[in-house]
């Protein structure tokens, strides 16, 4: 063979070279041409809104590999339903080429229900939104923090936060309406259980404030003193508003009530 090589002549050699070399490059560029699909490309259908079943179906025989790359949850849309595609519909792209999709969620996560009380609706709301949590019913009571989340509920009961509950679930929410125009006599709690009191003063939507005294149960210990009171140091009998607070003061035992404070009419 080197013999065969030596006994040419050099550009003979060199001519031979260089045809071996090309015939070896078009070879190598004819196989990338075929690997990689050259010229050989489709358009991207459309799956968006449809099932995932029906989706990859679709883009399977259209000569598409299918990958779901996520799964979101969005109450506004059925279960396995495709959210996103990359490529996007009507992208011409090589044939073999994956679509990623981004379906819903057939079971919404579960999420904590945060703490809204003492929280502007609109803020409530916004925390509620960026959670997925829908709002319900929203309940207006006399209080004097207008527009202020006073309680949330789930079901008709309160919710504690921290509760796990699942997205595209709703909440009601308790918001106090301002101080209301009816205005009538400071009513006597003092004597009474602050359980009592405290339902006869949301029936005239007064709220508790201020809780001082040192007992175990609260809602059956005796309040032995309140402000605002029922009258002035002239005597004369104070008024309050729907939406404003009484403050109590609480004990164990039932106190002797002034036989000059009679209960509200």
């Amino acid at each position: 063979m080197l013999k065969f090589i030596t006994h040419r002549s050099i550009w003979l050699n060199i001519l031979v070279g260089l045809l071996l070399a090309l015939g070896i490059f078009s070879i190598i560029l004819l196989s990338l041409q075929w690997l990689t699909h050259h010229n050989q490309s489709k358009t991207v259908p459309s799956v968006l809104g449809k099932d995932f079943k029906e989706a990859r179906s679709i883009l399977e025989k259209a000569g598409f590999d299918v990958e779901v790359q996520d799964s979101i949850y969005t109450d506004s849309s059925k279960p396995m339903i495709v959210l996103k595609q990359v490529p996007e519909s009507d992208e011409v792209v090589k044939i073999n080429r994956t679509v990623y999709l981004t379906i819903n969620r057939s079971v919404p996560p579960m999420v904590e229900m945060p703490n809204l009380v003492g929280f502007s609706f609109r803020n409530a709301e916004m925390v509620l939104k960026n959670m997925n949590i829908r709002i319900g019913d929203t309940i207006y009571k006399p209080d004097f923090a207008k527009n202020s989340v006073l309680e949330q509920l789930y079901n008709g009961e309160n919710i504690s936060p921290g509760t796990r509950l699942r997205m595209g679930s709703k909440i009601s929410l308790v918001l106090g309406d301002g101080v209301g125009n009816q205005q009538f006599a400071v009513p006597v709690i003092v004597g009474m259980t602050f359980g009592d009191a405290k339902n006869m003063l949301e029936q005239s939507g007064i709220g508790i404030g201020v809780i001082m005294g040192n007992v175990t149960d609260t809602m059956g210990a005796y309040i032995y003193k309140q402000n605002p009171e029922r009258f002035d140091e002239d005597k004369k009998i104070l008024h309050i508003r729907s939406g404003q607070l009484m403050d109590v003061w609480l004990q164990k035992d039932k106190p002797v009530k002034d036989s000059l404070e009679i209960p509200l009419q």
